[in-house]
């Protein structure tokens, strides 16, 4: 079976960093190298809004240092992500052009969620370990240098993530700014975290049972490094009692102790204890039993992501059911009607199937319906009136795992022109850097796809009219120019077909498919 070398760059808040991975459907992903280079693009884009030119440099260096290590491994393919420092700095559009021109490579800026998605798909790549460890309540926490990702999963399903901006660089940059002891500065830290955390505890933590908590992220490496240099006997899994002693010998410890146990520089052990604190405060919140450190890093993640791409490896847990769980789980959250939300996401599913031949759109572009129609009346919770721009304003404002900002703006969209006529020229599109990110989406592109979408989740949600699922078990395929809908329901369903010959139109207009609906009768 052919193996091939992969390479994984991610530029983060604080560094970044080069994996080197041997792919194989035989052999599953084996790490063969890993190289750092410490860089703080992050203190530059929080404080300043901007990276300075000094640091661009020392990026595009490091970057072509990569490409040639890249080289000499005969690395066959790569990806590079840059999360929040580069994604948030507004000249993120230079930095881009300038990697480009001087390394050659091709990075990519990635959205909050797809960056968690991704280190959540690296713990999965530990696939028996993983499916065994969610099966009770878990969280998984991702303590980055800009914030803080907590995701829930109850019984191998997602319940919710969420984003709090719990940075361990972005706390120590806040109580920098007050002069105190050590000591104080950490019961600050105490404080602010608590603070962020009462809300995500009332909402979200209420009579849920979480046995385990997961650590991951930029802190978690340094944590799990400190334990190994501690000679804890159990590298990577903690009980509550360890963790309390863990973090009351970190406590004691100076920064140069800490420097020259786990060979980190002044800088990165500075970030330490608040990345302790709050792994510390989410495991006494939550009541967790066990800690795990697996020890993944996103290069980790994006390996995992080429190698299920590219079909190299099979991962037993499917990651499409934890975005759709995430998706069923906000449409809760807003008072959606569940049934009907079901009964929809049946009719988008088997619609979108029969016209394949005539949308030529992907298995992704079918999952953002399918979210679609689960958020589609989520405006309500708001206002009755005006419920299509509440919707659009509810999921531009949440983060849905594993989906990006662009695919979210694509869903936003679509429920939006759910309810209204569709404007080709008003559709709202906001970042032209997510738009174009893979070379080929243009503005008029993602209209169009925009358009398509909306009028499968149209003609879907007059079919269910009156919330009834009169036309479940329908059939649905192309014929002779006309998309039939044949239903055997003995019901009345004269609500159904008004609305749906409403519908109709738009229909037509997108794919030149005229909708039928005929309904058998008994003789």
């Amino acid at each position: 079976m052919a193996i091939l070398t992969f390479a994984a760059i991610a530029v983060s808040s604080f560094d970044v960093e080069l994996g080197i991975y041997e792919i194989s459907s035989k052999y599953g992903i084996r790490s063969i190298d890993h190289v750092r280079h410490v860089i703080a693009l992050g203190r530059d884009t929080y404080s300043k809004g901007t990276i300075s030119y000094e640091l661009v440099e020392e990026l595009c260096r490091v970057l072509k240092d990569f490409s040639g290590i890249m080289k000499e491994y005969k690395v066959q393919s790569y990806k590079a992500y840059a999360t929040s420092a580069l994604r948030d700095a507004r000249n993120n559009p230079v930095i881009l052009d300038q990697i480009q021109v001087r390394t050659g490579l091709e990075l990519h800026l990635i959205s909050n969620s797809e960056q968690r998605f991704l280190s959540y798909k690296a713990i999965a790549a530990m696939d028996e370990e993983f499916n065994t460890i969610i099966q009770k309540g878990t969280a998984i926490v991702d303590v980055g240098f800009g914030s803080l990702q907590l995701s829930l999963f109850d019984k191998d399903s997602l319940v919710t993530t969420q984003n709090l901006p719990l940075g361990a660089m972005r706390i120590a940059g806040l109580t920098a700014k007050i002069p105190a002891t050590r000591e104080l500065h950490r019961k600050m830290t105490e404080e602010l975290v608590d603070n962020e955390l009462f809300t995500f505890r009332k909402m979200y933590l209420k009579d849920r049972n979480i046995q385990n908590l997961i650590g991951i992220g930029d802190n978690s490496l340094s944590m799990l490094r400190l334990a190994l240099a501690g000679g804890k006997p159990s590298s990577s899994r903690m009980s509550a009692e360890d963790v309390e002693r863990f973090y009351q010998g970190l406590c004691r410890m100076s920064q140069e102790e800490m420097e020259d146990l786990v060979g980190m520089n002044a800088e990165y052990a500075d970030l330490m204890l608040p990345g302790a604190v709050i792994y510390k405060r989410i495991m006494e919140i939550t009541g967790a039993e066990q800690f795990w450190l697996p020890g993944i890093r996103l290069c980790d993640g994006i390996a995992a992501e080429y190698a299920e791409e590219t079909r190299q490896v099979k991962f037993r847990h499917n990651f499409e059911n934890d975005i759709l769980a995430a998706s069923r789980n906000i449409a809760k959250r807003y008072k959606c009607h569940g049934s009907h939300n079901q009964v929809l996401d049946g009719y988008c599913t088997e619609i979108f199937d029969a016209m394949r031949r005539f949308h030529g759109m992907s298995s992704r572009d079918k999952l953002l319906l399918r979210i679609a129609a689960y958020l589609h009346a989520c405006g309500k919770f708001i206002s009755m009136r005006n419920s299509n721009e509440c919707a659009y304003n509810i999921i531009m404002s949440t983060e849905i795992i594993g989906i990006s900002h662009l695919e979210r703006e694509i869903i936003a969209n679509v429920v939006r022109y759910n309810i209204r006529d569709f404007d080709y020229n008003q559709v709202k599109l906001e970042s032209d850097v997510y738009r174009d990110a893979s070379g080929k989406a243009s503005a008029n592109d993602i209209t169009i796809k925009i358009a398509k979408l909306t009028a499968i989740l149209r003609l879907a949600n007059s079919m269910d009219r009156t919330h009834k699922g009169k036309l479940s078990g329908c059939k649905i395929g192309v014929r002779d120019g006309q998309l039939v809908i044949t239903t055997d329901c003995k019901e009345d369903i004269s609500l159904e077909r008004m609305s749906f010959d409403q519908k109709a139109d738009f229909f037509e207009e997108i794919f030149g498919i005229r909708p039928v609906l005929k309904q058998k009768r008994r003789v």
